[in-house]
């Protein structure tokens, strides 16, 4: 799938859980600080200071200084910690969308490559993987009621081959 259309499958999840616009529009542009080069302040101008606050809960630390298979675990834990932290329900919501549309890719990719669909990522080992995606749900629980958490939940059990 052509990566532009990930936003748009993200922000559709996310109306199915809410109807928060502020949200609706962090999920169209969650990515863009960390892959686009955009600019929180500059979101915060054009969409206001709840939006920019909800793309910086999914922006990463890239950590420079580190090669990326390095940095994956350090990352991965901060943005667990931010997620943790979060006072606003629409990070939640904005997190299980993006996770949600993440683990729907995996699932393709690992029905048709199997375990060799690690390869394609800076951190190959699917334990570690594992770790984080099963980290999401459980700190997503609450949204649990909602069809997408409930999708996730199937498909890390599913990817991850969890009894």
């Amino acid at each position: 799938m052509p990566y532009v259309l990930h936003p748009f499958e993200v922000a559709s999840i996310a109306a199915t859980i809410t109807k928060d616009e502020e949200v609706l529009a962090a999920a169209l542009l969650h990515d863009t600080v960390e892959d686009a080069g955009a600019m929180l302040e500059e979101i915060r101008e054009r969409f206001g200071d709840r939006v920019a606050a909800l793309v910086d809960s999914e922006t990463e630390n890239k950590h420079p200084e580190l090669p990326k298979s390095e940095s994956w675990r350090l990352r991965k834990e901060e943005s667990l910690e931010e997620l943790a932290a979060a006072t606003d329900d629409g990070v939640l919501v904005l997190w299980l969308a993006d996770k949600l549309s993440n683990m729907r890719s995996f699932a393709r990719m690992y029905r048709h490559e199997g375990d060799k669909v690690w390869s394609h990522f800076n951190q190959n080992d699917p334990e570690a993987h594992h770790w984080y995606y099963r980290s999401v749900a459980d700190m997503t629980r609450q949204l649990s009621a909602s069809d997408a958490w409930g999708e996730y939940d199937a498909l890390v059990k599913s990817v991850f081959n969890e009894e």
